[in-house]
């Protein structure tokens, strides 16, 4: 894991430790009054990016263990074999109904997740991306979050900086090239309909950020000895790197292997949520027309079931996609 006194765990951690927006804080106190005792509530997504009520919250919550937080033993083995487990919980604040998601782990599966041998990139691909504590239960549960994120940065790096353009042993191209390719294969993994526009955006969120992630990475894979050399050359975020090519074939041919079995997660982790997050069909919806563009209209009988009489509109979506 990372160490807490490294330059990316410094970026990390001041991220982390900004203070939630108040509407954040109100749902991250609801999902702990939901759950009990959490470790930590990290509040991460489109809402914090772009700093709107509009949409739905998106946090991860952390615990202990499994059989701690749920009444229901079925729920905590899901949780166990399939992580993670994904809610839907609504709170008023200010007059205003606030909607989220919430996905819980415990601190060891979430550790593991965003390590380099992970298979899929469903944790640290998310935590790669900024983020914050809406709650943190004390100063470990803290510590273990920033060594997290800074590590799921790290993987990104190194699991898919591998797809850029090489000539050889060198490696020519930007940091806004490296996150957006990176974003594109990920949400690709996952079968998740994103425009290039909306790929583009991530990055253009917060691109001093990025950039100073990425470098910092890229150091700290030379330093490990992952990669031969890495350097900044010319003005602006761009960088030379050297590595063996035959590294970096097997990195591409363990994504490429890899990617059918992340696409099958993905597809199990959406029919278990199907069953623990309630009344999903208008989030369903609402997510598939803000990241197609494309209205999605159900007739009643689709609305009413879903499982049997929906899922030819929701594939059709998909494959236009």
């Amino acid at each position: 894991m990372i160490d807490l006194d490294s330059p990316l765990a410094a970026l990390v951690s001041v991220e982390l430790d900004t203070e939630a927006p108040p509407p954040a804080r109100a749902l991250a106190e609801a999902i702990r009054r939901e759950r009990g005792d959490v470790a930590s509530i990290l509040f991460y997504g489109s809402c914090l990016r772009k700093k709107t009520n509009m949409g739905v919250y998106d946090f991860y919550v952390l615990v202990d263990q499994y059989r701690d937080t749920y009444d229901s033993t079925l729920l905590a083995i899901g949780n166990q074999i399939l992580p993670p487990n994904v809610f839907y919980i609504e709170t008023e604040f200010k007059g205003e109904i606030l909607r989220s998601k919430y996905a819980v782990l415990t601190l060891q599966d979430f550790e593991r997740c965003v390590q380099p041998d992970c298979i899929h990139p469903y944790i640290w691909a998310r935590f790669s991306q900024p983020s914050l504590l809406a709650y943190v239960r004390d100063n470990e549960a803290r510590d273990h979050a920033i060594r997290c994120a800074s590590q799921a940065v790290v993987t990104l790096v190194q699991r898919l900086m591998v797809f850029l353009p090489a000539n050889n042993r060198i490696q020519r191209f930007s940091a806004s090239a490296l996150w957006q390719t990176a974003f594109a294969l990920t949400y690709g993994a996952e079968r998740r309909v994103e425009t290039d526009e909306r790929i583009s955006s991530n990055y253009e969120s917060a691109p001093e950020r990025y950039d100073r992630a990425a470098k910092i990475a890229l150091q700290m894979l030379e330093e490990s000895k992952w990669i031969e050399r890495a350097s900044t050359r010319g003005e602006g975020a761009a960088y030379e790197v050297e590595m063996s090519p035959m590294r970096r074939k097997r990195m591409q041919w363990r994504w490429h292997v890899s990617k059918p079995i992340s696409r099958v997660l993905a597809i199990g982790r959406l029919l278990k949520t199907a069953f623990t997050f309630g009344d999903w069909v208008p989030y369903a919806l609402f997510k598939l027309e803000t990241h197609t563009g494309q209205p999605i209209e159900l007739t009643q009988r689709q609305r009413e079931h879903p499982l049997i009489f929906a899922w030819p509109v929701i594939w059709k979506v998909y494959l236009r996609r």
